[in-house]
């Protein structure tokens, strides 16, 4: 069985300039069957048709929120509502997993300074380590795991395959490389222009759950769409981990 591991962030994953209202960074995957994916992908393109008459529209969290670019149409109430009711019930009702790290980056850097490792590199060893424990808990045989990640710069992107390359050798702190191995670990960048769907769940997914993080008393229906789907384990959330 093929699955993929899509990756998305929400925030700046730079410790050097801090924004006091979004003072986090967080990575955000979703595990997803190839199976699954597809009743994922017809979904989202479903209510693309619905809305936009097309399928060419790219789901942006951001421009969502602001109503901004394509969904400038959502100033519209009742297209609003028609909106968020189909997309709810496709992020609702497709099975996949979500598991995603967290960097309380005030709390971070006083524990560790500004100049340590990268936050984006170890959410991903974070990610890809639980994403592991979740497979083997499965115990499906011929199992691969390819992970997409939105692309961000050729500067970035190639310290982070650099990265990935290392946790493929060495293993990580939890998992050692021949475990790794056994689940044909590829990696690919994409970009957003390439309208990739579970990129797009991925980067709607992380929003909320870094509001959740930042102010988890607050109301946020975002989140509670699409809570269940954190990987649990034990029935202990075992799918987010925020550092330090």
């Amino acid at each position: 069985m093929k699955y993929s591991l899509y990756i998305d962030e929400s925030g700046d994953h730079g410790l050097s300039n801090l924004n006091p209202d979004f003072p986090i960074f967080l990575l955000c995957g979703i595990v997803i069957s190839s199976e699954n994916y597809e009743k994922l992908n017809n979904g989202f393109n479903s209510v693309k048709r619905d809305i936009w008459k097309s399928e060419h529209v790219i789901f942006h969290s951001r421009d969502i929120r602001k109503c901004e670019k394509e969904f400038k149409y959502l100033f519209n109430l009742n297209l609003k509502a028609e909106f968020y009711k189909k997309l709810d019930n496709i992020i609702t009702s497709c099975n996949y997993k979500v598991i995603a790290a967290a960097i309380k980056k005030v709390n971070y850097i006083k524990k560790y300074g500004k100049l340590s490792d990268d936050v984006y590199e170890i959410s991903l060893s974070f990610i890809i380590e639980r994403t592991i424990f979740y497979l083997q808990s499965l115990k499906e045989s011929d199992v691969s795991l390819e992970i997409i990640i939105e692309r961000r710069g050729a500067k970035e992107d190639k310290k982070l395959q650099e990265h990935f390359q290392k946790i493929s050798s060495r293993g990580t702190g939890y998992i050692k490389a021949g475990k790794l191995s056994e689940y044909n670990l590829t990696i690919s960048f994409k970009n957003k222009k390439e309208n990739i769907n579970g990129l797009q769940l991925a980067d709607l997914i992380a929003y909320p759950i870094a509001r959740y993080i930042l102010e988890p008393e607050r109301i946020n229906p975002a989140f509670e769409v699409f809570k269940d789907k954190l990987y649990k384990k034990s029935e202990k959330r075992y799918g987010l981990k925020i550092f330090p």
